[in-house]
C-alpha cells in the first residue's frame, strides 16, 4: 500500500520482527514526547504501548507500519478482538466480530506529526476491512484524546457511548466508543 505526497512516498507494510527494535524506540519515544507535552491517549511509558504490544500484534500478522524514507513513521494494530466492555454498547452494526475491524495502538512518531500518518494509516484501515469484507470497523478512545477524537469524527466514525475499559488507572477510566459501517 503506497502513498505518494509531495517529494514523499508513505508504504504501509505488514509490521515483521526485523520491525520490532525500531517499534520499541517509536513506543518509547512517543511516550517520551507525551509525557513532556500533553499526553492524550494517557499512556504509559513501560505500561503501553510496549515492545511485546508490538511483538504480539507481529505475531499475530496484525500489526502494519507507515514507513516514510525508510523510517517508520506510524503504525497501527488491526485484529478482531474487543475488549470487554464493547459489550455494553449499542452498536450500529449487529455482527459477529470475525466481521468486525477494531483497531488497536494508533501510534504516530513524533517526528511525523501533522504529516497526516494517522489519517493514512486509517484510511489503509477502512481500504484493509472493505479488502476483506468486514461490516464495519470499531475502536476505543481516551475521553482526554482530544486530537484521536477529532481525527475519528472528520473520518467518518460515529460515536456509540462511552464505557470504563476497567484499566486500573484513574485518568484512564473513560473511553468513547467509535464505529464506522462500511
Amino acid at each position: 500500500y503506497r502513498i505518494k505526497k509531495k517529494y514523499l512516498i508513505m508504504i504501509i507494510e505488514q509490521g515483521s520482527i526485523h520491525h520490532l527494535d525500531e517499534l520499541e524506540s517509536l513506543y518509547d519515544g512517543l511516550n517520551d514526547y507525551l509525557s513532556a507535552t500533553v499526553n492524550y491517549p494517557g499512556w504509559i511509558k513501560d505500561v503501553y504501548p510496549v515492545r511485546e504490544t508490538a511483538r504480539q500484534g507481529i505475531e499475530e500478522e496484525s500489526l502494519f507500519v507507515a514507513r516514510e524514507n525508510g523510517v517508520i513513521a506510524g503504525s497501527v494494530i488491526l485484529n478482531h478482538e474487543p475488549e470487554e466492555a464493547y459489550e455494553l454498547a449499542s452498536w450500529l452494526v449487529e455482527a459477529d466480530y470475525k466481521d468486525i475491524l477494531v483497531i488497536r495502538t494508533l501510534v504516530v512518531h513524533p517526528s511525523f506529526l501533522k504529516r497526516q500518518v494517522g489519517t493514512s494509516l486509517m484510511k489503509f484501515a477502512e481500504e484493509y476491512a472493505v479488502g476483506r469484507q468486514m461490516r464495519s470497523i470499531r475502536l476505543d478512545v481516551s475521553v482526554n484524546n482530544v486530537p484521536g477524537i477529532s481525527l475519528y469524527k472528520k473520518l467518518g466514525y460515529r460515536y456509540v457511548g462511552t464505557v470504563d475499559l476497567g484499566l486500573p488507572y484513574e485518568h484512564l477510566k473513560w473511553f468513547q466508543l467509535y464505529e464506522l459501517v462500511l
